[in-house]
């Protein structure tokens, strides 16, 4: 981060400065970083309090901490005093944004998000210096720590943004103050805590107000909830003379997809036409999906008056992060697609198409996807239907709702078919995979064991 004085920091985060004003370069919220010329933000989680480890943050350099309690400073040392140091955290990185005139994207939807926003990177990263959020830390302390390792020369910035409530979005976008949104789509993850797809997409629409005065919105328009925004702009919260850039594969779209051509595991070629003109692009992972990240990012390209060929480039260059389609070659012509970083109904059938586009033997090991709530039954034994019907050879289901997955894929006539109860039990069955293995399912099922104990063989 560039240098900001203690009492930039305070007047951001709307705290009360105790002690001497010093230079920070570095913020962080935990305490083993904290080191010389460092703000500790301590944090409370569900199963830790940062004002536990206040005193180990000062002992191990930290110039100042951000607290919401009081306690004796050190000398030489600070403390600035808030009500809530989650909220004052987003403040500071609010405050922190500010000084920073740059074009940030900000990307959320309910699948996607991790790839598009790479994708996006990619493509700015022809014209710009970019600086885009790790992994998916895309909640409300990893968008602000994003946030603060933005550099001096730094010219772009994409952030990702995620949620599970209503009001997440709202308190993350007001941080990142994004010059253009992009919603990749509206799915039923976390539907357990938002009642309905009505109330996921106004929940990804609390990012509107945020986008800057000329900025754009960047939406799916073959998605059948987002498409409902057309004519309701105002609604659903987009006003400031933000401009929308409608992607899809129609021809009435600003940017459009036609000439969709699966390359099996190797990838999915495309035709993306623009105001600007056409372009062919070969996307190195499979999926039909991937060409609508694909043209997401091309809209980011066309706002930022990018020509084609730079967009094409960076569209080319995209390669998947750790266990998303990723592609292992095993033994006797066997393969694995690991992509077990997560899962909703939405992109496990999106992944078992392209299993289903494979030669040869087909076989999906699938497991729990969670925040379904009352909808859990019924998705997962959707799942299992599906599978059937897309003729996968063999389906493993694996978890306790998973069970529901393996009644489906019954339902439907697919006879080899297996269930375990955990993946322990899987792992201890003796499986040999051959064919194309197709691994997924929500991150805390720990897909990641059954993915290294595949990739022996």
């Amino acid at each position: 981060m560039i240098p900001i004085d203690i009492n930039q920091a305070a007047e951001f985060s709307g705290g009360k400065l105790i002690g001497e004003n010093k230079v920070i370069t570095c913020i962080t919220t935990d305490s083993r970083a904290a080191a010389e010329n460092s703000l500790f933000v301590a944090v409370k989680g569900d199963k830790f309090d940062g004002h536990d480890f206040i005193e180990k943050a000062w002992e191990n350099g930290a110039e100042c901490v951000l607290s919401e309690k009081e306690f004796i400073v050190p000398h030489g040392k600070s403390l600035i005093l808030v009500e809530n140091t989650r909220k004052a955290l987003l403040d500071l990185a609010e405050g922190y944004r500010s000084l920073f005139n740059i074009p940030v994207v900000s990307v959320t939807g309910s699948v996607g998000k991790t790839t598009t926003k790479d994708i996006i990177a990619g493509v700015l990263s022809q014209k710009y210096n970019v600086h885009k959020t790790k992994g998916n830390f895309n909640n409300d302390i990893g968008v602000p720590i994003t946030i603060f390792s933005l550099e001096n020369e730094h010219t772009a910035a994409v952030v990702e943004m995620g949620m599970n409530h209503s009001g997440e979005i709202d308190v993350l976008a007001k941080a990142v103050k994004p010059d253009v949104g992009v919603i990749t789509n509206i799915g039923v993850s976390h539907i357990e805590n938002l009642g309905s797809r009505e109330g996921i997409l106004k929940a990804k629409c609390e990012m509107f107000p945020y986008i800057g005065k000329d900025g754009y919105a960047v939406l799916n328009g073959d998605d059948d909830m987002l498409c409902k925004i057309r004519g309701f702009e105002h609604t659903y919260g987009l006003s400031n003379n933000a401009k929308i850039i409608w992607y899809g594969t129609d021809n009435e779209f600003d940017i459009w997809a036609s000439d969709i051509e699966p390359m099996g595991l190797e990838g999915i070629k495309c035709t993306i036409n623009t105001p600007k003109g056409s372009f062919e692009a070969m996307i190195s992972v499979p999926g039909v999906h991937m060409v609508y990240n694909a043209m997401a990012a091309a809209a980011v390209g066309i706002i930022q008056d990018m020509d084609l060929e730079s967009i094409k480039k960076g569209i080319e260059s995209f390669m998947p992060t750790g266990m998303r389609m990723e592609k292992f070659n095993l033994f006797d012509g066997a393969v694995l697609i690991d992509d077990s970083y997560n899962a909703n109904p939405v992109s496990t059938k999106a992944a078992i198409d392209v299993l289903a586009s494979c030669k040869g033997h087909k076989c999906a090991i699938l497991g729990d996807m969670f925040e379904l709530g009352e909808y859990a039954e019924k998705m997962h034994f959707d799942i299992g239907e599906y599978a059937a019907e897309k003729e996968i050879n063999e389906l493993i289901a694996i978890g306790e709702i998973s069970a529901n997955i393996f009644n489906g894929a019954k339902t439907a006539g697919l006879d080899n078919k297996k269930y375990y109860k955990t993946v322990e039990e899987f792992l201890n069955s003796g499986y040999k995979p051959r064919g194309t293995v197709l691994i997924k399912a929500s991150h805390s099922m720990h897909f990641s064991e059954i993915a290294e104990y595949i990739k022996k063989f």
